[in-house]
Order: C-alpha cells, then structure tokens, then sequence
C-alpha cells in the first residue's frame, strides 16, 4: 500500500510556534525528513522509532542533491510509510517545495502541505515592528538573494526592490546583499534606509541588528554570521 507525504512548515525555530497540525502529523509520522533549521527541540514531537532523516541545505555547507531528497521521500511513500518532510518557516516560500512535489505527483504518490509561521512574521514580530502600515508601507516583498548557483539574481525588478516604502525582505541574502545595495541606491533607494537584519529569529541565538542599508551593505562586507538570517529593509524596518 502507497504512503503518504506531509509536507509540513516548522516556522523559525522556536517549537512553541508549531501548528497544532504540524504536531499532530510529527507524532504519527513513520519518517522525518528534516532542514537543518528544523532540528533541536522541534524533532521531539516526532514519534519514538520514527526514522529522523537530515536533508537540510545550508549555504557553503556539503548539502544533499535536491533530486535525492526528492528520491527519498519517493521511496519512503511506496514502501508504505507515513512521511513528514519538516520544512523550516514556511514551507511554500523559498524552501524547493514545487521540486518535490513534483516528483511525488509523477510516482502518483498523495499528499498535503501544511504551512508553517513563514520566518519573515517571525523577524518582525521579534524586532517588534508590523510588515505593512496604512499608507506608508502598504506593499509587502519577499526576494531570494542568490540564484541556484550562489550569485545575486540577475532578473531582479530594481524599480520596485529600491522602493522605500515598501517592506522588503531579503531571504539567503548576506553574502550577496553588498552589491544589492549598491544596485539598490544606483536605482534611487537613499542611503538611510533603515534596515534590519535578524540573526537565528526565535532560537537561542536571535540578535537583532538595525542600521541603514549603506551600513548593513558595510558590515556584511567584513563579516557574515553563521546564524541563519533575514534582511529587512524600508521605513517600518527602523522600528
């Protein structure tokens, strides 16, 4: 008998912030395929003799082909089993969802998603600040900052990224932010724009950083931090 595959979103990191949902699918799964981000405490809602499987992909770290993830959790479903594959944030957003999905429609193998507190609520609420306000920041933007091979993403929209009323956020982007910024202030963003960046949202290790995003550019020139982090920018990121 075919299994099925819960994909379900971990949000930030802190387990408190689990769906009601999310834990319910952990405690009857027979696998756990999970990111990095979603490991620790999160993995003691899973069920005892469940198989806890790491499949996370971390920047500049050996990570595991997308295509044997994506193997995996095919396996796992036509030997029967009940599979959570543990998606840190939200699972829909700049996590390779459509990939895996994907293969398990082309095994024929059923499915759900379950959506996690995306980590970018989880950054503002931590800094204390809203997404959006009534007619200074009425738009909301989520971006990658890197390409599939590590680099700054050559197709992005400048006129609306340099747009300082709206609230931008920047996932995987500190490597890459130094040159966005430039290109950002090339295209009319000013120089004070205040930004924010958040460090290891809702773990022991959140530190919350803001700045203008002439100094965010400077800083993360000299130095990255090995915490996974967002970038915030625009008025409302000033707090």
């Amino acid at each position: 008998m075919t299994g099925f595959v819960s994909f379900v979103g971990s949000g930030p990191g802190d387990p408190e912030l689990l769906t009601l949902k999310a834990v319910d699918r952990l405690k009857r799964a027979d696998a756990v395929l999970f990111d990095d981000l979603s490991a620790g405490p999160i993995l003691t809602h899973a069920r005892a003799g469940a198989d806890l499987v790491g499949v996370g992909k971390r920047a500049g770290r050996p990570s595991p082909k997308q295509d044997h993830v994506s193997r995996l959790l095919v396996d796992y479903a036509e030997g029967g089993q009940r599979v959570v594959r543990l998606k840190s944030g939200d699972g829909g957003t700049f996590g390779r969802l459509e990939e895996e999905t994907t293969a398990l429609k082309a095994a024929g193998i059923d499915f759900e998603i379950i959506p996690g507190v995306p980590s970018a609520c989880a950054a503002a609420a931590a800094a204390g600040i809203p997404l959006t306000r009534r007619l200074t920041a009425r738009r909301v933007q989520f971006i990658t900052g890197h390409d599939v091979q590590g680099a700054l993403p050559e197709d992005l929209n400048l006129a609306a990224l340099a747009d300082a009323q709206a609230t931008t956020v920047v996932f995987m982007g500190q490597r890459t932010f130094p040159a966005l910024a430039i290109m950002l202030m090339d295209a009319g963003l000013p120089a004070d724009t205040p930004a924010l960046l958040a460090e290891g949202v809702s773990t022991s290790v959140e530190a919350l950083h803001r700045m203008t995003v002439a100094d965010l550019a400077a800083r993360l020139s000299e130095t990255i931090s090995n915490a996974p982090a967002l970038i915030l920018y625009g008025a409302l990121a000033e707090g």
